[in-house]
């Protein structure tokens, strides 16, 4: 399973994306973090319930000054997803 989120707040010029990144590596999650024209950070996580959760949760806990919404949204899987990057 996947999961798609939208981050709301002052997400965009805080260091997010690289943080998200960060928060990935040595993480078995595959996908990508991007900026949205409107101000929201969109982000893509691929793996197993368990280790998305764990994922997002840390993101919650590291960047939670900065958020002040999140919307998830769930799609299936992709497997020719490989690693995490930025995306611009």
């Amino acid at each position: 399973m996947a999961k798609v989120v939208y981050y709301s707040g002052t997400v965009q010029g805080v260091g997010f994306r690289a943080t998200v990144a960060h928060l990935a590596r040595g993480r078995p999650i595959r996908g990508w973090v991007r900026n949205l024209p409107d101000g929201r950070v969109e982000l893509l996580a691929d793996g197993r319930d368990s280790d998305i959760s764990e994922f997002l949760a840390a993101i919650r806990e590291r960047m939670a000054d900065y958020i002040t919404r999140e919307d998830i949204t769930e799609r299936e899987s992709d497997p020719n997803l490989h690693g995490f990057r930025i995306t611009y």
